[in-house]
Order: structure tokens, then sequence, then C-alpha cells
């Protein structure tokens, strides 16, 4: 009667991960050996542990990335001139605790939208939060909040976030009133948060996409300074993979 007493306890309290730790406890004989001490820290790690799960599921979904992405999964047999040092170094997010940015560059297909998620999966397993945007839909976003008054309390969740995701950047060239809500976002970040950019355009091509001078400046100027830059070449990864595909099928 107690042991169910405190099941329901540990579940109203949410502590599921204790509970299932208590019961494997209790069902098995592998732990009479065990001091107090060591059991009782079985019980605590296994709720530590859920919960963390639990926290980092709901980072991920919050992130809404739009791959499912993990630096682990990087390829690096492809040759596009990746840095494996870099990205070793990269993977342990010390660029997020110095509020660092990271700039990919390269062609359409190498791989710049996968490498982006997989930098901001591993800043969210790392605890920090996390936001994918492709600059298209930002852009419409802060259009929309401007015109109904909500400008202010979006520019604050994408100033909150510790990693902000910008894909397809420089797609096309951007309006007066873009490029000031562009500035408005990432004045927001400069200093305080990580921001990673991925575009087709090389970076010394930005200031003409952004265009009026005085607004680049201030844009590239928060963004380039103190940025990791990766610049991929060569074939689409894509395309690879179709042909590789259609070979095995013909064989």
């Amino acid at each position: 009667m107690l042991t169910e007493q405190t099941f329901q306890k540990l579940t109203e309290m949410k502590m599921h991960g204790l509970a299932i730790a208590l019961k494997e406890q209790l069902d098995g004989d592998d732990y009479d050996e065990l001091a107090f001490e060591e059991r009782v820290g079985l019980l605590v790690d296994r709720e530590w542990t859920e919960r963390e799960s639990r926290r980092l599921t709901r980072r991920l979904q919050r992130a809404k990335l739009r791959e499912q992405a993990c630096i682990e999964d990087v390829d690096f047999r492809h040759r596009r001139g990746l840095d494996r040092a870099l990205i070793k170094r990269l993977a342990t997010c010390e660029w997020t605790q110095k509020s660092q940015n990271i700039l990919i560059t390269g062609p359409t297909g190498i791989g710049k939208t996968f490498l982006a998620c997989a930098f901001a999966h591993k800043a969210c397993r790392e605890g920090y939060s996390a936001m994918y945007r492709r600059i298209p839909r930002l852009l419409h976003e802060l259009e929309m909040a401007r015109a109904d008054g909500s400008l202010m309390r979006l520019l604050t969740r994408f100033a909150r976030a510790h990693v902000l995701v910008l894909d397809d950047w420089g797609l096309a060239p951007l309006g007066d009133d873009e490029r000031r809500l562009l500035l408005e976002v990432i004045e927001e970040r400069h200093g305080l948060r990580s921001t990673i950019v991925s575009s087709q355009l090389p970076v010394k091509s930005w200031h003409k996409v952004i265009g009026e001078p005085t607004i680049a400046d201030a844009i590239l100027d928060r963004l380039v300074h103190n940025s990791h830059r990766i610049e991929l070449t060569g074939k689409s990864m894509r395309l690879k993979r179709s042909n590789t595909k259609e070979e095995s099928s013909r064989n």
C-alpha cells in the first residue's frame, strides 16, 4: 500500500524517471548489494536524465529546424572544402558561449542547411535555445508583425534565442523596409547571441544584396565581425545522391 502511494505521488509530481528507476530496483535483484547512497544516486540520475531528455525535446520542437541533422553525421567524404578541425572545434559550442556567429556559404545542394541545422541541434543538446528561419519567411513575419502592432514582441522572441539560423540569405535584393527590419533583428542580437547564416553568395557579395550602403555596413559589421566562416565548394550532394540511386536501381 505504501509503495502504491509513493508511485502515485511521484506521478503527481511528474517524477516519471524516478518512478521507473524505483520500480526497476524493487523488481530486480541487481541492486541488493548496493549501498543506500548508491541506490538513491541511481534514482536521482534517472530522474535528471529523463528531465533533460524532455527539455531537449521541447527545445528542438521550438527550434523547428528544417533538417534532422546531427553534427556527428556530417559527411567529410564528399569533397567540398570542409575543415574537419574547424567543425570539431565548433561542435564544442564554445562559439555559442562567446556569442560568435557562423557564416556558411557555397553553391546550392552542397549541404549548407544541413550543416547550419547540425550546429543548432548541437547547441540544443548543450542546453541552448535555437530558432530556424528562411530569410523570406523571416521578412514576411516581420512585415506582418509591424502591420498588426506586434513587432516589438516578435523582435524580443528572436533576440532571446541563443542561436538563430538564417537560411537562404541573399536570394533576392532587399527592399528598404526589409533591410531596416533585418537590421533590427541583427542589432538586438549583436554581442549577446549567436547567429548562423547560410547563403549561396560569398560574403563579399552580401553588401550589394542588402542595398543601402549605410545599413549594409551596419548589418555586415555585426554579422561578419567575430564570426567563423565555412566556405563550401564542389558539386551538389543532392545531385550526387540522385545519380547514385539511379545507378543502384539500374543494377
